[in-house]
C-alpha cells in the first residue's frame, strides 16, 4: 500500500506527540573522519515499482514523500546497541553508532554521518518552518534534518526516521559486507546523552520546531481490518487500552479519514500496549 501527496502538517492532535527538530535555516556541516572505502556498485536506487514492494508502506511513505514517522514509536530512537545504521533504500552506509546519542526527541539522533560523503542537505521551507533538510547522496532518501543544538565535539543534531534506517549489528559487519566500517562504529568514546535542544526542551511559551507529519487513532477491533485497507493507512498495529482490545492507526491524515464510529482516541495513548 502506497500514499502520496502532501503531507498533512498539524500542530495540535489529540494524544499525538509533538516535539522533534527546531528550525533551522543554516546548512551545517559535519567535519568527520574520510570515507573509508569507495561505493560498491551495489549501493543504486531500485525502481519505484520495486521499492513499494520492498519498504514497508511507512519506510516508502518517509524515504520517497518526505514524512515523518510519530516520536517514541520507532525502531532505532531507543537502540543503545553498537553496529551501523544504513539507507534503507540501498544499503549505504550513513551513521555509526558511536555518534548517536540520546536527545529526548523520541527519533533517533547523532552528531555526524559515517563520512563526508554520506548525506547531502538541502534548505527546507514546508511546513512554514526553515529547515536543513538531510537526505541519503546515493539513494536520495529522506532521512530527516540536522540542527545546531546537538552536543560536542560537531554541535549538531542530525535527527533521523528510524524507517529511512536499516541497523547492521557489529557481529553483523563482516557478514553483511561492512566490515571497512567497523573501526568507526567501535572507535571514539560513546557521546553522552543531551536534551538541551529546543525540541525536547523548547524554551517557555514556545511550541516545539517539529512535529511528525502522520497522525495517529486508536480505533476499535472490530473496525480494524477494514480500516488497514484504506488508502493513506501506513501501519495498523493491534492490542489493548485499559482493558478493551483495539488497535492504533498510522495514518496520512491528508488523504485518510477514518470513520467516527471506529476512533476509540484521536491520537495515541499512552496506556496502550501492543500484542
Amino acid at each position: 500500500m502506497r500514499t502520496h501527496g502532501v503531507l498533512k502538517h498539524f500542530l495540535l492532535i489529540g494524544g499525538l506527540f509533538v516535539g522533534a527538530c527546531q528550525t533551522s535555516r543554516t546548512s551545517p556541516a559535519a567535519t568527520p573522519d574520510a570515507p573509508v572505502a569507495a561505493a560498491p556498485s551495489a549501493w543504486v536506487k531500485p525502481a519505484d515499482d520495486v521499492l513499494a514492494k520492498k519498504l514497508t508502506p511507512l519506510q516508502y511513505e518517509v524515504t520517497q514523500h518526505d514524512a515523518t514517522e510519530p516520536p517514541f514509536r520507532n525502531e532505532y530512537w531507543n537502540n543503545h546497541a553498537p553496529g551501523l545504521y544504513v539507507d534503507v533504500v540501498t544499503g549505504q552506509p550513513l551513521f555509526s553508532s558511536a555518534d548517536k546519542f540520546e536527545s529526548g526527541t523520541g527519533w533517533p539522533s547523532f552528531t555526524r554521518p559515517i563520512d563526508s560523503g554520506a548525506v547531502k542537505t538541502t534548505e527546507d521551507d514546508t511546513l512554514g518552518m526553515s529547515r536543513t533538510e538531510v537526505r541519503s547522496s546515493i539513494g536520495n532518501s529522506h532521512l530527516g534534518h540536522v540542527f545546531e543544538d546537538g552536543p560536542e565535539p560537531t554541535g549538531l543534531r542530525y535527527c533521523m526516521n528510524s524507517a529511512s534506517l536499516r541497523f547492521v549489528p557489529l557481529d553483523r559487519l563482516e557478514a553483511e559486507g561492512y566490515g571497512a566500517w567497523r573501526s568507526r562504529v567501535v572507535g571514539g568514546a560513546p557521546v553522552p546523552e543531551s536534551t538541551a535542544n529546543s525540541c525536547a526542551a523548547p524554551p517557555p511559551g514556545h511550541r516545539a520546531g517539529c512535529a511528525s507529519t502522520l497522525e495517529t487513532a486508536i480505533v476499535r477491533a472490530d473496525d480494524a481490518a477494514s480500516i488497514a485497507k484504506m488508502h493513506g493507512v501506513l501501519e495498523v498495529e493491534r492490542g489493548t487500552l485499559r482493558g478493551a482490545s483495539v488497535a492504533r492507526v498510522t495514518y496520512d491524515g491528508k488523504t485518510a479519514t477514518l470513520p467516527a464510529s471506529a476512533i476509540v482516541h484521536a491520537g495515541d495513548d499512552p496506556a496502550f500496549s501492543s500484542r
